[in-house]
């Protein structure tokens, strides 16, 4: 395709100047920022995050700050998962609906304090709705964009890595807990998460100023480790099942179709803005739903745009994402599929760009 210019619009982040010294081949844009999607290929990267370790520039994950004494109020109401249990230190996987129960992102919400919420936002621009509701409901909050950015360690060398900067106590972090740890005088939300299956952790840098700092002493402790910079990888993203919103999902899909239904306690999400509607989905049931798709023959090209899922003539879904696995030997793929052919290993055809390919929807993903 297509250089994409670059300008002020295009946001770089604190991160840039070290992803650029490491070769970034490639970029998209995520939430008008540079996210890199590729280094050395996409095969190789691949090959490198799932054997030793990875430093991402993900600052394009922003935070949607709530602080003040209506935050938890607001929270809730934007997500039907009930946030009454959720202490401070924990961090939780939301489904963000409008009032017709419709996706509008699917973020990470990090509790600093009863007070204070981040959300860790997927690609949209979840900021303008959070502040529409907190003004239109009058609520007691401040709603603004701060100066955080998510600098992601993953891979499985993941946690000595991490302990040579943070110490020793940050292996005992737990999956989607958080911890506040010391570097260079400033203190940082340090959580177990992360975009892949790999396992690792996600660093909130607040306060630019200390970004390159802070990936120069990451790059420098992991040397013997063969840490390299990393980004998100297509290949074992789709391996993994784990969604992109504005992908392989968007405000037309609820929670139920996203495979997202464990993450909605609609009866007792009370305040939420699309309980209702939610309810009488939770009721009837999702007519279609998120599957992997496993497509047969030799590599798939880029997938760019939906590929129709195909019963003889009949269209019964979409594929959203799809990529050769070098580790399956196959073409992963995620797809939105009916529920007349969403059962596991139903035989189907996916009308790539190169002709139709033979199929099988797979209830689960490869890994």
């Amino acid at each position: 395709m297509a250089l994409i210019s670059p300008s002020r619009r295009l946001r770089r982040t604190p991160f840039s100047e070290g992803v650029e010294a490491a070769g970034v081949k490639a970029y998209t844009i995520y939430n008008h920022m540079l996210l890199p999607t590729v280094f050395r290929s996409v095969e190789e990267d691949y090959h490198h995050l799932k054997e030793a370790v990875q430093v991402w520039d993900v600052s394009c994950e922003r935070q949607v700050e709530l602080r003040g004494p209506d935050a938890a109020r607001l929270m809730q109401m934007l997500t039907p998962r009930d946030l009454r249990g959720m202490l401070a230190g924990r961090c939780f996987y939301v489904p963000i609906v409008d009032e017709t129960g419709g996706m509008l992102n699917d973020p990470v919400a990090v509790k600093l304090a009863e007070d204070r919420w981040w959300i860790s936002i997927a690609d949209s621009d979840l900021l303008y709705w959070v502040k529409g509701i907190a003004n239109g409901y009058r609520l007691d909050v401040l709603v603004d964009e701060p100066d955080v950015s998510p600098l992601a360690v993953q891979g499985p060398k993941a946690d000595e890595l991490m302990a040579r900067v943070f110490g020793d106590a940050v292996r005992d972090i737990r999956f989607f807990r958080f911890g506040w740890f010391e570097f260079q005088g400033r203190s940082l939300v340090v959580a177990r998460s992360g975009y892949s299956k790999q396992g690792g952790f996600e660093i909130y840098v607040e306060g630019s100023d200390i970004g390159m700092p802070l990936w120069h002493a990451l790059m420098e402790a992991g040397r013997d480790l063969d840490v390299h910079a990393g980004c998100p990888n297509g290949i074992e993203r789709v391996e993994g099942g784990l969604l992109s919103y504005g992908n392989d999902m968007n405000d037309d899909n609820t929670p139920h179709e996203c495979g997202l239904g464990r993450f909605c306690d609609t009866q007792t999400a009370i305040g939420c803005m699309g309980r209702d509607a939610l309810l009488r989905v939770a009721k009837e049931g999702p007519i279609q739903q998120i599957r992997a798709i496993e497509i047969a023959g030799d590599k798939v090209p880029g997938c760019d745009r939906v590929w129709p899922v195909m019963a003889g003539d009949k269209r019964v879904g979409q594929v959203t994402s799809a990529a050769w696995s070098p580790d399956f030997k196959t073409n992963v793929a995620i797809g939105m599929v009916r529920m007349t052919h969403w059962d596991d290993r139903t035989a189907v055809q996916v009308a790539t760009p190169e002709g139709r390919r033979d199929a099988v929807v797979y209830e689960k993903f490869w890994v």
